[in-house]
């Protein structure tokens, strides 16, 4: 199978995943071979390519937006047959005994292992998935518009969550990739004001399109006061810059893997029972909610395509912050780029 593989981490610039071709993984018991369509770029993919996070498996292939076909199924698997469409996202397993896990919290699970981090991902043709932790997909959406779903859509639902924002509130969103033109649709759909922090004037343009009411840079100041805000910004300095514009009582929800740094800041940005609050991972239970939410709304998904090949270029655009939307690789598809 054609794979596009990580065997240590480097600046994207240096292109660091290599052109490989391998063997289809074997799906051991519990598991299922996935006949990869679509796999989704994600920030998350740039901080495991350059090293940003830790103790990565290597070599590894990176991506955990995936939409594909299960192929093959491993031993002990009934829920699961050849032929059915389904969806692979960054929770790739979690224990289900430890007390995180007891709680209904499987995000903060102790032995949590992630797709395209401790397990091979999706930048290839096939993969092997955990029978019980993948998704089935609404027929409402179709392979590109699906794979950003997977992660942008999810994580950003439970950020949402997170932040404790209600319908009809003001909500402030830092920083608008993949995740925030998707959260901002929910949003709208529980009738809040949302008002969007970002330097692109491309990403300004899709969010005045999706229905920001107000956008400005994330040291502006919005005509109201913010009930709830989410950074989605890799940034410390973002997130601090929210607590400003937040009222009393209000939370800001920092959606980030990883973080530069957190500054030294005045302690009155946070009086007044303002929270600071990250966002870790997400559940399989936000994703069935986002999912079927997504489908009922219907969410739009901006995406750009790209082949396989041109991983570590569209690494480097996303880095740049050069896409529009979510970047979608395409294993099966013989030339591009293509937009959509």
């Amino acid at each position: 199978m054609n794979a596009m593989v990580l065997l240590r981490p480097q600046p994207v610039d240096a292109s660091p995943l290599q052109w490989r071709d391998l063997p289809p993984p074997t799906p051991g018991a519990g598991e299922v071979l996935v006949r990869i369509v679509r796999c989704g770029v994600c920030h998350t993919d740039l901080h495991v390519v350059e090293g940003e996070l830790p103790e990565a498996k290597l070599p590894l292939i990176p991506g955990h937006q995936v939409v594909g076909v299960v192929d093959r199924v491993g031993p002990a698997v009934t829920t699961l047959i050849p032929g059915t469409r389904v969806g692979v996202a960054w929770l790739y397993a979690a224990c289900g005994v430890c007390a995180a896990c007891r709680r209904g919290e499987e995000n903060l699970c102790e032995q949590i292992t992630f797709t395209g981090y401790h397990v091979d991902g999706g930048y290839a043709q096939w993969m092997v998935a955990r029978a019980d932790f993948v998704y089935r997909l609404p027929e409402a959406f179709d392979d590109t518009t699906a794979a950003p779903l997977m992660c942008a859509g999810i994580i950003g639902y439970r950020a949402l969550r997170v932040s404790g924002i209600r319908p009809g509130e003001r909500l402030g969103l830092f920083g608008f990739g993949a995740s925030a033109h998707l959260a901002i649709q929910v949003a709208r759909y529980w009738g809040c004001a949302v008002y969007v922090f970002t330097r692109s004037a491309a990403h300004r343009q899709l969010a005045e399109r999706l229905g920001a009411v107000w956008v400005g840079g994330s040291q502006d100041r919005p005509p109201h006061e913010l009930d709830a805000a989410v950074v989605f910004a890799p940034v410390g300095q973002v997130a601090i810059d929210a607590l400003r514009w937040v009222r009393r009582g209000g939370t800001v929800a920092i959606n980030a893997v990883h973080l530069d740094q957190i500054p030294a800041f005045e302690y009155n940005l946070l009086y007044w029972e303002r929270a600071l609050r990250s966002v870790s991972n997400s559940t399989r239970q936000d994703g069935r909610e986002f999912l079927a939410l997504a489908a009922q709304i219907p969410v739009t998904v901006e995406t750009e395509l790209f082949v396989l090949a041109e991983a570590n270029r569209v690494l480097a655009a996303l880095k740049r912050g050069q896409i529009v939307g979510a970047a979608v690789l395409d294993p099966q598809l013989p030339a591009g780029p293509t937009r959509r």
